[in-house]
């Protein structure tokens, strides 16, 4: 491990808006704040979570624009989420926290009706692996769960595979559709929340690519249905997108 990543890890240990949390900790004692986000925040206003985050740019750009809210981003991977969390802590942004996990824990921090809204800015679309795909029923079992009655999901995704995927997710479900656009930057729709560009979509529209993007309500229900269908696989890698599949 490089230094430079050692010590973005050191500094993420003393960032106090920073929780990291192994499977073995949740296990012995769980996670004292499930529940009780509100003490940390010290405000009751709605908590907006952001899936995979990596950088954090989303998490800190909704922080900036919506201090009525409460922004929690989501990595497992800690040297990236660094960039995010210090400039939070630098611009002395108290509606923002980030959680380093695995999005399959997700249930072990958030207590059930406790979320208002999610996000999920372009992860990748495991082709291969219906249960790794974070729009599948695998995550939207967990995510009714800790979202609140009328919650809201949000999916920017440059794929077209996983955007296709997620219609026939909603469809197959009978999902309240808010807004769906295959091209987001020419819809005409005048929403600052949805001109934040991560480190990724700026490279993606850089190649041409469309953003996607699908808004959903997430209710709560007995049972989800994977939806069977067939769906032509996106002709370059999740994260080497120059990289032909071969």
């Amino acid at each position: 491990m490089g230094k430079n990543k050692l010590s973005k890890f050191a500094d993420m240990a003393t960032y106090p808006h920073v929780f990291q949390y192994t499977f073995e900790m949740l296990q012995k004692e769980g996670f004292p704040l499930k529940g009780k986000w509100v003490t940390y925040f010290g405000n009751d206003n709605p908590l907006v979570l952001e899936l995979g985050c990596g950088k954090g740019e989303y998490t800190v750009g909704l922080a900036r624009q919506f201090p009525e809210k409460n922004f929690i981003g989501i990595d497992i991977k800690g040297a990236r989420m660094w960039k995010g969390a210090t400039e939070a802590l630098q611009e002395n942004l108290t509606n923002t926290a980030f959680l380093r996990t695995r999005i399959e824990l997700i249930g072990h921090f958030f207590a059930e009706n406790e979320v208002s809204e999610l996000w999920i800015t372009f992860p990748d679309p495991q082709m291969k692996k219906p249960n790794k795909r974070l729009t599948s029923t695998r995550f939207m079992k967990e995510y009714s769960r800790i979202l609140k009655p009328e919650g809201v999901i949000h999916l920017k995704t440059d794929s077209d595979f996983l955007y296709l995927y997620t219609q026939a997710m909603i469809e197959k479900n009978k999902l309240e559709v808010l807004f769906d656009t295959n091209d987001l930057y020419h819809s005409g729709i005048d929403d600052k929340m949805l001109h934040i560009q991560t480190f990724y979509e700026q490279q993606w529209l850089s190649r041409g690519l469309n953003i996607k993007y699908v808004s959903f309500r997430c209710p709560k229900k007995e049972s989800w249905s994977e939806p069977e269908v067939k769906i032509e696989r996106d002709n370059y890698r999740s994260y080497k997108r120059s990289t032909q599949y071969k």
